[in-house]
């Protein structure tokens, strides 16, 4: 009983605050509240003293500890966008390298999987880029890099997989398009050996459901993908398969050449 009576006399005394007139009571309130980790609660208090205090020189601390509250509680697109105002707000304030990095941060939190789109993958890497360039000196710029590779490894996915779906599709041509560019979008990328190997496939494929009129051309440029796959990778997993195709690209020129 004495537990329940306890919750309730805090309840009492918190809506007591919450409906009371005195700004001071409700910002201290709020930081006790926030404090503790109880952002629900403290987010409307934050929300009604916020106007009173602007233009105070502890103004800047208030509005983060709100803002952060919208974070701890997973509202990630609200709290970026009061990380990223506070630092417009008051770009000499104490708190204005960690809202910028924050507002990055929350962005990376809204980035979703590869399969959906990445608009907000793309957003967290301009605003993380933005941090490096305006805090150079940053303990957090390590952290920064991380985070940016693992979401360009996100979007590396998402081109790969958009690129495996034409070619499944029998889209060939477009998928020989969006292998090529992934390659030249991310040169690094992990999957740079496979999408050269589906590159050439791509190529072959499209060469061999041509019109026949078209056949001659097209098997000769899957045939110089071949060559630009094996001068790379001579060891490769797909030598086999690539050679293959190859071989039947280099019969079937053979065969347009000399029809008789």
């Amino acid at each position: 009983m004495s537990a329940v009576f306890l919750s309730f006399s805090c309840n009492n005394s918190y809506q007591k605050i919450a409906k009371g007139s005195d700004p001071d009571k409700k910002l201290a309130t709020a930081k006790e509240l926030y404090e503790k980790g109880d952002c629900m609660k403290a987010i409307p208090l934050f929300e009604e003293v916020i106007p009173i205090y602007k233009g105070t020189k502890s103004i800047d601390d208030i509005y983060y500890q709100y803002a952060d509250c919208h974070f701890q509680q997973g509202d990630y697109l609200i709290a970026a966008f009061h990380f990223k105002n506070i630092y417009d707000s008051y770009p000499l304030s104490t708190y204005a390298e960690e809202c910028l990095y924050m507002n990055a941060y929350c962005h990376y939190m809204l980035s979703p999987e590869a399969n959906l789109d990445q608009t907000y993958t793309e957003k967290a890497m301009d605003y993380f880029q933005l941090f490096i360039n305006s805090y150079p000196e940053s303990a957090k710029i390590p952290e920064c890099n991380n985070l940016i590779d693992n979401l360009r490894k996100k979007l590396e996915t998402k081109d790969f997989k958009s690129a495996q779906l034409y070619l499944k599709t029998g889209q060939y041509r477009a998928a020989a398009n969006a292998f090529t560019n992934l390659l030249r979008k991310y040169p690094d990328t992990g999957y740079a050996e496979e999408a050269s190997f589906l590159v050439v496939k791509a190529h072959y494929l499209y060469a061999n459901n041509s019109i026949p009129e078209k056949q001659l051309e097209r098997f000769q440029e899957a045939r110089k993908y071949y060559d630009e796959f094996l001068y790379r990778y001579k060891e490769s997993k797909y030598l086999k398969d690539v050679t293959e195709f190859y071989d039947s690209a280099m019969e079937k020129i053979e065969k347009l050449k000399n029809p008789n």
